[in-house]
């Protein structure tokens, strides 16, 4: 799509925070919120979403930022329950010209960040992302385009690790854990989808996999039959799906059966780990008792500490379990309040200031543990943590099932 384009006095304008919420003296500073809030999406980025509402909530109730409240913009870019990259780069651009919005936490999917980075990057404006794991969206020359405009000036970072490990340790569950030989590969087409599937694909290579097929099917596709049948006859011992639930992960699974692959294992990444099956639009509701034999990723730590205390406020709060990535949403939010209250306590709330303290080097203590960006904004963090589907689990409903995590930051 053709990007839009941000003018010269709109990041001139930008770079200051107005009145409603700056040095001008307001008591107002928005962080806004991006993310795809509708449908199946709802079930994954929901949890997300309300780590960095409770993040903002808590850190009001502390007077954390002294002189300041702090409002969360949320702009869902989700359109017909899936996420939207137009939609999602219409909503950054609303949050450039919003001068009061001093930066943004999102967005979930790696498609809207490639088409978001331009945008904030020309205006400056910060973003950290908690799930983002597609690596070309700052590493190389990939990343380097994305943030042409202002190429020395990192304005994204992410808390979760990337695909360069997420797909080869899916792949290496399947075959050093599970004993797999034999994958048939789908890929949603897009920027998540089709990199974790050829991360994943190189790894199951590598380590002496046959993969009998792979297929591309983008987002909307509503039969697989087609595929799996194909997969059939090569009997394959596994299905691995590169991309959302959204995107049909749970409804490949839920056809399996019918191409006689029913009682073989399901792989995915962090895309299908959302909610339990009592959850509407998620990826064990969708695929119902067939969801069994699944296992899937997500790109940062479970063992966080204090696991325990995050999850009694967010239940308190919420009336339900943190999603997958609740923490890591919290997560982004603690670190942009901490730079806030220090620009803050200087006279310098500035967009500048923001974007500068986050990626200057410094830790930052979170629920997630000590963060630290690195030259091109990725998190110092480069865990994974592996789930399995039980069930028998949530009253019967079936959830996501910690097995363990793997640490390539040691």
């Amino acid at each position: 799509m053709k990007l839009t384009r941000v003018g010269a006095a709109l990041v001139a304008a930008s770079l200051v925070v107005s009145a409603c919420g700056g040095t001008g003296g307001g008591k107002t500073l928005k962080i806004g919120i991006t993310f795809p809030l509708q449908g199946s999406s709802l079930a994954s980025a929901g949890p997300a979403r309300d780590g960095v509402l409770l993040a903002i909530k808590e850190a009001n109730a502390a007077g954390t930022v002294k002189g300041y409240t702090l409002e969360a913009q949320e702009k869902d870019h989700s359109v017909n329950g899936v996420h939207d990259p137009q939609q999602g780069a219409k909503d950054m651009t609303s949050f450039v010209a919003d001068t009061g919005v001093i930066a943004v936490v999102g967005p979930f999917n790696s498609s809207v960040a490639k088409v978001q980075i331009p945008i904030s990057n020309e205006a400056g404006l910060l973003q950290c992302s908690p799930a983002n794991t597609n690596q070309d969206l700052t590493q190389g020359d990939a990343g380097k385009q994305l943030r042409a405009k202002n190429p020395d000036k990192i304005n994204y970072v992410r808390v979760a690790t990337t695909d360069l490990i997420q797909g080869p340790v899916v792949a290496q569950l399947g075959i050093q854990d599970l004993g797999l030989t034999k994958v048939g590969i789908i890929d949603s087409t897009d920027t998540y989808g089709k990199g974790v599937a050829d991360t994943f694909e190189a790894e199951w290579k590598n380590l002496g996999g046959e993969v009998v097929g792979r297929q591309g099917a983008p987002k909307g596709t509503t039969d697989y039959l087609p595929i799996l049948t194909k997969f059939k006859e090569s009997n394959p011992d596994a299905v691995f799906f590169g991309g959302v639930t959204a995107d049909g992960g749970g409804l490949v699974r839920k056809q399996m059966p019918q191409a006689g692959l029913g009682d073989i294992v399901f792989l995915g990444a962090d895309g299908i780990q959302d909610q339990n099956g009592g959850v509407q639009g998620s990826f064990i509701n969708i695929a119902g008792t067939v969801a069994d034999k699944s296992y899937s990723s997500v790109a940062a730590i479970h063992d966080i500490p204090d696991a325990a205390a995050f999850a009694e406020k967010y239940k308190k709060e919420y009336g339900t379990d943190p999603g997958a990535y609740s923490a890591p949403g919290y997560a982004c939010t603690q670190i942009i309040i901490k730079t806030l209250a220090d620009a803050a306590a200087k006279g310098d709330v500035t967009r500048e200031a923001v974007r500068a303290s986050i990626t200057s080097g410094a830790s930052f203590d979170t629920v997630l543990g000590p963060v630290q960006f690195d030259a091109v904004g990725d998190t110092n963090q480069k865990t994974i943590s592996l789930y399995k589907v039980d069930m028998t689990a949530a009253e019967g409903k079936g959830d996501w099932v910690f097995i363990k995590q793997v640490n390539y930051g040691e």
